[in-house]
């Protein structure tokens, strides 16, 4: 199981956590995620980004290993990003919870997603102490509705969204059953890396009235976003295409036809 992995990689800072909690910051420091997400698209752009910052992935290897939070996030604004996704993990991604800081620093008001492996009420009070507006539950790493609502009340109580990460429709039913508003539907299978952006665009076919559909993986260009807005999602997750690119403050600006 690849997913176990992951887990298993969080044991030493689950333990430290359990140490050493850092202070929640104040409700009020963060910016609504799901407004931002529901709030008016960008000029001509198909529908809104969540723009990724991480420096490698198991999948891909090492992404871009020199730009900085504050150059990501500075582009991603100047660009028309509606939110910032930043991967905290360490191990596999290389990334820590210190890059959002760096992030909102250069863009106070953009609302940021924790992207990482969390499944643990430690994970949520860590993500509290730092300026984060939502952050993610993966079904498949937390398959139990219960356990889900009780890490999404948990975030909620502090002012952070949570983004609910599905693969399939069995998925979908959890995360609904766990009171998910926000569905992110991911293209990538995380027990084999193989990503089926079809697949991903079929499931929107579910998609009801209320929720908001984020499209995430294998999304690089202009015409995967059209297909993403066409099939019934709200925005898209880009993260590598964006880290990539010499430029991701044009790229993002070719995407979003801005």
């Amino acid at each position: 199981m690849n997913l176990q992995r992951f887990i298993d990689a969080k044991r030493e800072e689950l333990a430290s956590l359990r140490r050493q909690m850092p202070p929640a910051l104040p409700v009020s420091s963060r910016s609504d995620f799901l407004s931002a997400l529901r709030g008016e698209k960008k000029d001509f752009s198909p529908l809104r980004v969540v723009a990724e910052f991480k420096r490698s992935s198991p999948s891909a290897g090492v992404i871009n290993a020199t730009r900085t939070p504050e150059e990501a996030a500075q582009a991603y604004v100047n660009g028309g990003a509606s939110c910032m996704s930043v991967l905290t993990e360490e191990k596999y991604f290389r990334g820590c919870t210190e890059d959002l800081f760096r992030a909102h620093a250069v863009a106070p008001t953009l609302p940021l997603l924790r992207k990482d492996f969390i499944f643990h009420e430690l994970q949520v009070r860590q993500t509290a102490a730092t300026p984060a507006s939502a952050l993610l539950l993966i079904v498949a790493l937390t398959p139990d509705a219960v356990q889900l609502r009780d890490l999404r009340q948990q975030a909620e109580e502090q002012g952070i969204h949570a983004v609910v990460e599905i693969f399939s429709e069995a998925e979908l039913d959890f995360a609904r059953e766990s009171g998910a508003r926000i569905i992110q539907v991911n293209a990538r299978n995380l027990e084999t890396f193989r990503t089926d952006r079809e697949a991903g665009l079929h499931l929107a076919r579910f998609r009801l009235s209320g929720e908001v559909w984020i499209a995430a993986s294998a999304m690089s260009e202009r015409e995967h976003l059209v297909a993403a807005a066409s099939a019934g999602y709200d925005a898209a997750l880009v993260g590598t295409a964006l880290m990539q690119a010499e430029s991701p403050q044009q790229k993002l600006c070719l995407l979003l036809d801005k």
